[in-house]
């Protein structure tokens, strides 16, 4: 039987000015409409999976699967020459990543922030939602970062999961972030706190919409913009998948957060979101790999072993404050919670190192 006991990530807010993570009392006005909208609707059966490795369609996402946590069947968002699809296992490291390793922790294991089951009333991780072209879009309506957000319509269904949303339909704070994929035009639609409306129209903080088929990702972005991310960068394409951690092969780079960042970005991030300007602080969109000199063992599960050759092979991007080493990933039934905890935490900070930081932008 799986365990639950995945530890929840806790958020840390960014207080720069520029973005934090919102407990604003629009949440309490608003809540009483989430749960009428959203309560009485019962969990969806888990997509089923093959674990023979599909094809890679680069950036293009026709041939997925539609609903809660499909499957992409071989489906890879962004070219296969975008900066999450490239090779980095021989890139150079950067002068300072020991002191910047050393500050995020070595001895602390990574973690995963998804699994199975419930944690704290809600499932662990964080839920996408796919979509055909035929979706009707609907308007949304930014209270935060409007000036940072792609506007609407979005094709946002009112039944799409909420980062964070408990199963009994009950009051709950946090990210709240709804990812919903149209397979057909290759778009990534992607929101934080937010919050249905009665009339079918969406409210959130912000809001961003990101081309999967090429890589001119964000048309509609600028550098210094956030998103859903506090780094400006899309979350989807960072989750750790079933679907790809099964087939023994996952083909991008993944996300993690860590507890304190730089007042710094690096491309593809677009958004710090600290007013800490020390030098030993990973700024968001920094990348680290697993060292090749770390030998991932035989007797680790299949989906470890394909989660840790990813790191070694694309690495993962700081995109956000949180928890430092928690990886993120999509919930999913068919997790085995005790299995990715004992070996995923038993890989510890000292096992990465940071990439060169090419292109830094600082104030």
């Amino acid at each position: 039987m799986k365990n639950t006991q995945i530890i929840q990530q806790h958020k840390v807010e960014s207080h720069n000015g520029k973005r934090i993570r919102l407990r604003s009392v629009f949440v309490i006005a608003v809540v009483s409409l989430f749960v009428c909208s959203c309560s009485g609707g019962g969990a969806q059966a888990s997509p089923t999976v093959s674990t023979s490795v599909p094809t890679a369609k680069y950036g293009d996402l026709k041939g997925a699967d539609t609903g809660s946590g499909a499957n992409l069947n071989g489906a890879i968002s962004f070219p296969k020459d975008n900066v999450w699809n490239t090779d980095i296992s021989t890139a150079p490291v950067d002068p300072n990543s020991v002191a910047i390793v050393l500050n995020i922790g070595i001895n602390t294991g990574l973690h995963p922030d998804f699994g199975a089951g419930l944690y704290g009333g809600a499932p662990i991780g964080i839920p996408y939602f796919i979509v055909s072209g035929t979706q009707p879009k609907v308007p949304i309506v930014f209270f935060d970062y409007r000036d940072q957000s792609d506007p609407g319509p979005y094709p946002v269904p009112a039944n799409a999961p909420i980062e964070g949303l408990h199963a009994d339909g009950s009051t709950f704070s946090g990210d709240r972030h709804v990812l919903v994929i149209d397979k057909d035009a290759n778009r990534l639609y992607e929101m934080a706190s937010a919050f249905p409306q009665k009339d079918g129209s969406w409210a959130a903080s912000c809001g961003a919409l990101f081309n999967l088929d090429s890589n001119i990702v964000r048309p509609g972005g600028n550098n210094g913009w956030t998103s859903s991310d506090a780094a400006g960068l899309p979350v989807f394409p960072g989750l750790v998948r079933y679907e790809e951690a099964a087939s023994g092969i996952i083909r991008h780079a993944l996300r993690f957060t860590v507890n304190t960042t730089r007042k710094a970005y690096l491309p593809p991030a677009t958004h710090w979101a600290s007013n800490d300007i020390s030098l030993n602080r990973p700024p968001m969109g920094m990348r680290v790999r697993l060292k090749a000199s770390y030998t991932i063992p035989g007797s680790f599960s299949n989906e470890t072993k394909a989660i840790l050759q990813a790191l070694k092979t694309y690495g993962m991007f700081v995109a956000d404050n949180g928890s430092n080493w928690f990886l993120s990933g999509a919930p999913d039934e068919r997790w085995n919670n005790d299995a990715l905890l004992s070996e995923l935490r038993s890989v510890k900070g000292s096992n990465f190192e940071v990439l060169r930081m090419d292109g830094l932008v600082t104030p």
